[in-house]
């Protein structure tokens, strides 16, 4: 037998790709010549398909251009569609009127008299802008609260507004009334800290999650708890009541958010994806109907019929601690230490970024005024302008006497059902509320805005 002759890796593509060159190069002279006037219709074609509601919104239905006549004023004529006149415009009035629009138009030169000679002409281009940040009163403490012994780490209003709940690492559910800020009722039964809060809108119900796996169901007329939930494997830090179906949603350290129905305690799904600690989850009626962030630094939308994930972005650098809800717009916000980012329900398609809150950021809360907060590890509590991104206010929060600056910390924060009142709990112990100040106007607090780079917003 003869020696089969080695080659290198190298040699056998070279020759591979020579063999295949030197097969298809002999066809070249077999093509057929291009047909001018095929390619010219495939291309008008392309064009109409793709910028037919351009041109007819552009030119009001009939394509015109300016001809000068023979005396050389000028008159508008119409054209049939024949005529190679083209005008694009780049934009819509569809989009947000802050986006800039430059319209190119195709008229015939000065003195042509065939459609070869055309030129294009660019009409100016309006000067790009953003969009005034709305006025916002400033806000200020007035009330301080303090009863627990531990960090305070959760806190849930009433929907009839009239008290709140707040459970810390003292493992007791204290509830105050929101008027006087009284304590009305501690409940115990915890044997860790409570890391999680949500009272039903439509039942006399509390539910509580801690950090000793347990998830609990109290009934507020009896004051006991009456439902267990079984089935996490680690510490649950968050849940959320789904707003229009008896559906309960927890997550937690075992990286797994679970869907419980709840009256018969069973465990509908267990949405599984995430490589982290899921700290943050929130439900609304519409798709996506549970939406969570974890430390993997991804937020995930989930469909809860299916109990699938939809989608996952992936756009922060960092943990996600927190995700909220706009009340009013089909919208929510994600927040890490790198930025704050803005997204749009369903797909989740990113607005804009919030950035300037250099802190890592535990809790977030939005009222219908469109004033988003943002709660930092550190105390810090930026003011957000949610349409525009202006953080128009910014303070560290105040230590109680007695306690050292490293428990300057915000663990949660929610505004009451009127979007009045601002209540956050604190690793000082404390809770904390806050309301507008009566006395500022738009005089004595100016808006102090400049515009910078100019951010590109879908709206």
């Amino acid at each position: 037998m003869e020696e089969v002759q080695r080659h290198s890796v190298h040699t056998l593509v070279f020759r591979s790709l020579k063999r295949t060159h030197d097969f298809f190069v002999a066809n070249q002279a077999l093509l057929p010549e291009l047909d001018e006037k095929i390619e010219k219709l495939k291309w008008n074609i392309k064009a109409r398909d793709t910028y037919g509601l351009v041109f007819d919104r552009t030119l009001k239905a009939k394509n015109t251009a300016v001809k000068r006549n023979e005396s050389g004023k000028p008159e508008i004529t119409h054209l049939s569609s024949q005529d190679n006149v083209l005008a694009i415009t780049m934009g819509s009035e569809r989009e947000h009127p802050n986006s800039t629009q430059t319209a190119l138009t195709t008229v015939p030169a000065p003195g042509a008299h065939n459609a070869s000679s055309n030129t294009v002409q660019i009409l100016p281009k309006k000067a790009p802008s953003i969009p005034k940040p709305k006025w916002h009163a400033p806000w200020k403490l007035y009330r301080v609260i303090s009863g627990h012994l531990g960090w305070v780490r959760c806190v849930a209003v009433e929907p009839g507004n009239e008290w709140f709940a707040t459970g810390a690492a003292d493992r007791v559910i204290k509830i105050w009334d929101l008027a006087s800020g009284k304590l009305k009722l501690s409940l115990t039964g915890h044997v860790s800290t409570v890391r999680g809060l949500c009272v039903s809108p439509r039942h006399p119900y509390l539910f509580s999650c801690g950090e000793d796996r347990q998830v609990k169901c109290w009934d507020l007329e009896y004051n006991k708890v009456i439902r267990h939930y079984h089935g996490h494997l680690s510490a649950v830090y968050t849940m959320a009541l789904h707003p229009t179906i008896d559906v309960l949603v927890t997550a937690g350290r075992d990286s797994t958010a679970r869907v419980w129905d709840m009256r018969t305690k069973a465990n509908i799904h267990t949405l599984t994806g995430h490589t982290n600690t899921v700290a943050s989850v929130v439900c609304q009626a519409a798709n996506p109907q549970i939406i969570t962030g974890s430390h993997d630094s991804t937020v995930r939308l989930w469909d809860l019929a299916a109990g699938k994930s939809m989608c996952t972005l992936t756009n922060h650098k960092k943990s996600v601690r927190s995700i909220v809800l706009h009340p009013t717009l089909y919208m929510f916000a994600s927040a890490s230490p790198d930025n704050i980012k803005q997204w749009r329900c369903p797909e989740g398609n990113f607005i804009q970024n919030l950035n300037g809150h250099n802190a890592i950021v535990n809790c977030m809360a939005v009222n219908p005024e469109g004033v988003l907060v943002s709660g930092g590890d550190n105390g810090t509590m930026f003011f957000w302008d949610w349409r525009t991104g202006y953080n128009f206010q910014r303070f560290q929060a105040a230590v109680q006497p007695g306690s050292m600056d490293s428990e300057a910390g915000i663990f949660s924060m929610t505004y009451d059902m009127s979007g009045s009142r601002l209540i956050t709990t604190e690793a000082d112990k404390t809770i904390k509320i806050y309301k507008e100040d009566d006395q500022a106007s738009e005089e004595s607090h100016p808006v102090n805005w400049r515009p910078e780079i100019l951010k590109r917003r879908k709206y």
